[in-house]
């Protein structure tokens, strides 16, 4: 990973998604929070953040042992992307442990998937967070396919009924959900958070101290 993208992606870590959706919206953005059933695979993962790596999948029939497009698509990887597989996927697994494994080790550090994974126990051992609609036993071998992949995907939203991810936008996800920063706003969107989380952070002291809280907040104000 390039040192100005690592240290991006650590200045995220150190916001929250809701900072970031309030400040999405001061930019005319009210729809980037992806989807609500979009779930932590183990709600005490790591926090995800990175750039926008995108799958598209697609239920189709075929033969064969396995998918070589998904293959390529994870070979295809580098440090510091979050994988976002998009698609109609019901019912089967998109992937299991051995292909999370494999995104990690090329670098991936996190995934996001409209559909399905199997595996879950051996996925969190990881420690790769994942963030996924559901769980399935059942493979997506001669069910489901890749049909591309580093193109702008539909992944469903919280507040609209779909959000365009891009590569290179970003990323962000905690205990409360999954944002999407678009590339063009990354920089403004994290100065500004990071502003505010360090406002928060000096009223949540002064309200641990015992001051008033509406002392603290008329100081303040909002940001």
């Amino acid at each position: 990973m390039k040192p100005e993208d690592q240290a991006l992606r650590e200045r995220f870590l150190r916001v929250d998604t809701t900072t970031v959706s309030d400040v999405l919206e001061k930019v005319g953005l009210f729809d980037q929070a992806l989807a609500t059933d979009l779930l932590p695979l183990s709600y005490g993962q790591p926090k995800l953040a990175g750039f926008a790596y995108t799958v598209r999948g697609q239920r189709m029939p075929y033969e064969g042992p396995g998918d070589p497009d998904k293959m390529q698509a994870i070979e295809g990887m580098t440090p510091g992307v979050v994988s976002v597989w998009s698609g109609d996927a019901e019912g089967m697994a998109c992937f299991g442990e051995l292909l999370a494994l494999g995104m990690k080790v090329r670098g991936c550090t996190g995934i996001v998937v409209n559909g399905g994974v199997r595996d879950s126990d051996g996925i969190v051992r990881h420690g790769i967070p994942v963030y996924a609609r559901y769980r399935s036993p059942v493979q997506s071998i001669t069910r489901w396919k890749v049909t591309g992949c580093e193109v702008p995907v539909a992944m469903p939203g919280a507040t609209a009924k779909r959000v365009v991810v891009r590569p290179r936008d970003f990323i962000l996800g905690d205990a409360d959900g999954v944002v999407v920063v678009p590339a063009e706003h990354l920089r403004f969107v994290l100065d500004e958070a990071e502003r505010i989380t360090e406002r928060e952070n000096r009223i949540r002291q002064e309200i641990d101290a015992g001051a008033a809280l509406d002392v603290v907040l008329g100081r303040y104000g909002r940001a």
